[in-house]
């Protein structure tokens, strides 16, 4: 396995004592099968290696598969996903690669590669009946995450950047890391002399995140280290824990129903107008995704969109307004939220759209 061991970022690091492991991956009690997120470099083989001598130490635990992603964004690509799969034969796990086919985007690269390791990696978990995704993000992980949402003007769940345990579409998304240097991960490699590899791509200056690496020993200087935006996104998220109470609180209160996966959403207007901004926003934002038919609902068009509405519900007129493939109706005193029909297509498109669909 060719692979180049990398030095440590700051000297004096640490490696992870047996006696830490249990600390770290004591979230990991109480799900069954667990998949493990390895590309190969230092942070992802850490949890690999840690993980591995973590459960070996217990009596019982989860059972875990491993997964490497292959974007083939460059040459060797598949080789540094098979070095993964030659060190988890010698660890004595199980093994895949899930390759990224079809073109690749032209612009925004490293987010539409990131996007897409989550889909792989979340796809395969579900299919195989894994009930949780553990990765390898560390404390130098969620201070970028948090500069680069503060760069672009996110709001408070945004600031709140990654949790140790979430939850996306019934899958539990596991970091034990979260809370940890990356130089303590590269020390625990080194003293154990187990092989990684670096993505040359993470130091390329053309991309927004290595920029923000670059950035960070002035941020240091100035305070702001890796340790204080993490304390940030604490509490980032302690304040949308709460803002989300509320929100749910709200939801009853304005009489939002149905809430399942057909059928318009509606909400007495009156009621709704007269939530605080942010809770109307997120209330908004919940009744649009809920009916979304084109990807994610961005922030900014989501203020842009309530201002419209409660400009009209002021002035006491009728508004409807398109988002994200969902429609939002004023009318009445109720403001109702459905999923938008079918775009307008080319006839001949359409024609074959229609005749597909008669066939199946």
């Amino acid at each position: 396995m060719s692979r180049n061991v990398q030095v440590a970022e700051r000297p004096g690091a640490d490696p992870i004592l047996d006696e830490e492991l249990e600390g770290l991956f004591g979230l990991f009690r109480g799900h069954s099968r667990i998949l493990l997120g390895v590309s190969g470099g230092p942070d992802s083989t850490a949890l690999l290696l840690l993980a591995r001598n973590w459960r070996y130490s217990q009596l019982d635990g989860p059972s875990f598969c491993v997964a490497t992603v292959d974007h083939g964004l460059r040459p060797g690509s598949d080789t540094e996903a098979a070095g993964v799969g030659a060190l988890c034969e010698n660890l004595g796990m199980p093994h895949v690669v899930l390759p990224w086919r079809g073109p690749k985007p032209g612009t925004r690269i490293q987010e539409a590669a990131r996007d897409e390791r989550y889909t792989l990696l979340k796809a395969f978990a579900r299919e195989n009946r894994l009930d949780a995704l553990a990765l390898a993000h560390t404390l130098d992980d969620q201070a970028e995450t948090v500069l680069f949402r503060l760069c672009r003007g996110s709001g408070i769940a945004g600031l709140a950047a990654m949790r140790q345990v979430s939850r996306r579409r019934g899958l539990t998304i596991l970091r034990p890391f979260l809370d940890l240097p990356k130089a303590r991960l590269v020390a625990t490699l080194e003293a154990s002399g187990t092989p990684f590899v670096r993505d040359p791509s993470n130091s390329d200056p053309r991309f927004t995140r290595p920029r923000l690496r670059m950035m960070a020993p002035v941020l240091e200087s100035e305070g702001l280290d890796a340790q204080r935006l993490a304390l940030l996104a604490r509490r980032a998220a302690r304040a949308d824990a709460a803002l989300e109470l509320q929100t749910d609180t709200a939801q009853a209160e304005v009489g939002l129903q149905p809430w399942g996966d057909e059928g318009p959403l509606r909400m007495d207007a009156v009621r709704f107008f007269a939530l605080p901004d942010e809770i109307a926003l997120r209330l908004l934002m919940r009744g649009v995704m809920a009916r979304a038919s084109e990807g994610t609902v961005e922030l900014a068009k989501a203020e842009r969109l309530l201002e419209a509405f409660r400009i009209s519900h002021d002035t006491g007129s009728r508004l409807r307004r398109t988002l994200a493939g969902a429609v939002v109706t004023l009318r009445q005193g109720t403001l109702s939220i459905v999923t938008a029909p079918l775009r307008q297509v080319g006839t001949r498109a359409r024609s074959t759209l229609l005749a597909s669909q008669s066939k199946s």
